[in-house]
């Protein structure tokens, strides 16, 4: 069993983080450290069971369990759940779920600041920043805080190794997409750079074995640090194009995280790498590949990742909203952001194919 305690940022707080095989069975170290006495469990509907799990093992630490973490953290939802925080009278909550329970649990902490403990059951890296995303009225805003950094992540391998094989391939996919972006971030640094090779680095060696062995907990555990390093990475500096259209993606269109961020990926990567070439050369070397985008969509086809935004119920029409919006107040991006060149990036996304499939027509 692992300990860290990591806070790089020089404003940021330590945030404890422990890795082990049934460590989700003894939260009394992070319930100690952070003096939660009533904790509220948070979940999704369908991971109430395991969140069943959690309030059991906690024994009269817990006062309730909430069920309701949808995706994209609606307002909504939030404040029915703060509801039920007041309720019961609640210090402290456990999000035990993927990225909609730990956004929850961020949207929980940002009204009541409540500390946190999360156990992620993916690999999508939202538990290691302090970033918050959420969705009203059909639309999606991030904003970064402290306040929303959860204080302890226990990462325990044996929650993610029945993690299907698309969703464990997809929120990987998820989690690398942080660490690329981080490498040609405005903000970007050697520390950050050497975390987001790192990260992706664990994900190339490891993700091979826990698809083909699920169960694996020592590749399972090593993909988890990856996670935890690609994470930070995006809690460490800014993001770019590929967040800015996942974001207007999902939030727009309701599509799943994990997979649209999967899809995404190479396509935003090949907008971007004649801009960023030297910061994205060795995500390339790493890959065996030409190019950043190339290898990064040829890993995803390998892994067998969903490649085309259509078969996610994305229509033609809908192309041209998003593309609309997110050339609206965009975010910094080492090449300018022009619709014409992002709309043709959309369509080779939708389309699945490689990319810039459709500048070179």
């Amino acid at each position: 069993m692992s300990r860290f305690y990591a806070g790089f940022a020089a404003d940021g707080a330590p945030v404890q983080v422990r890795f082990g095989a049934g460590a989700r069975h003894d939260l009394s170290p992070e319930l100690e450290l952070l003096g939660i006495a009533r904790a509220l469990v948070l979940t999704t509907p369908h991971q109430a069971e395991q969140g069943e799990d959690i309030v059991r093992s906690l024994g009269d630490r817990a006062v309730g369990l909430f069920s309701g973490a949808a995706m994209h953290t609606p307002v909504e939802t939030t404040e029915t759940a703060m509801d039920r925080a007041k309720d019961c009278g609640a210090d402290g909550v456990v999000a035990i779920g993927g990225g909609s329970t730990i956004g929850l649990a961020k949207a929980v902490a940002w009204r009541s600041d409540l500390p946190q403990i999360v156990l992620p059951t993916t690999y999508a890296g939202s538990e290691a920043t302090p970033v918050l995303g959420q969705t009203e009225n059909g639309v999606k805003s991030t904003f970064a805080s402290q306040r929303v950094q959860p204080e302890a992540i226990v990462y325990d391998p044996e929650l993610v190794a029945t993690l299907p094989a698309g969703l464990t391939v997809t929120s990987a996919l998820n989690a690398m997409a942080h660490a690329v972006e981080g490498l040609y971030s405005r903000d970007a640094n050697r520390l950050s750079s050497a975390l987001a090779m790192e990260g992706i680095r664990a994900f190339v060696r490891g993700l091979p074995n826990v698809v083909e062995t699920p169960g694996d907990l020592a590749a399972r555990e090593d993909t988890l640090f990856g996670a935890w390093l690609c994470g930070t990475v995006l809690g460490q500096v800014g993001m770019a194009l590929h967040h800015k259209l996942c974001h207007t993606l999902g939030g727009t269109l309701g599509l799943p995280h994990s997979e649209t961020h999967a899809i995404v990926l190479p396509h935003a990567v090949a907008y971007n790498e004649g801009a960023a070439r030297d910061a994205l050369k060795p995500v390339a070397d790493l890959l065996g590949a030409d190019t950043a985008a190339g290898g990064l969509y040829i890993l995803a086809k390998r892994l067998g990742a969903p490649l085309a935004l259509r078969d996610l119920g994305v229509s033609q029409d809908a192309l041209e909203t998003v593309a609309d919006l997110a050339t609206q107040n965009p975010y910094w991006n080492p090449r300018p952001v022009e619709r014409a060149a992002l709309r043709a990036l959309l369509q080779d996304a939708y389309l699945g194919d490689p990319p810039n499939s459709g500048e070179r027509q």
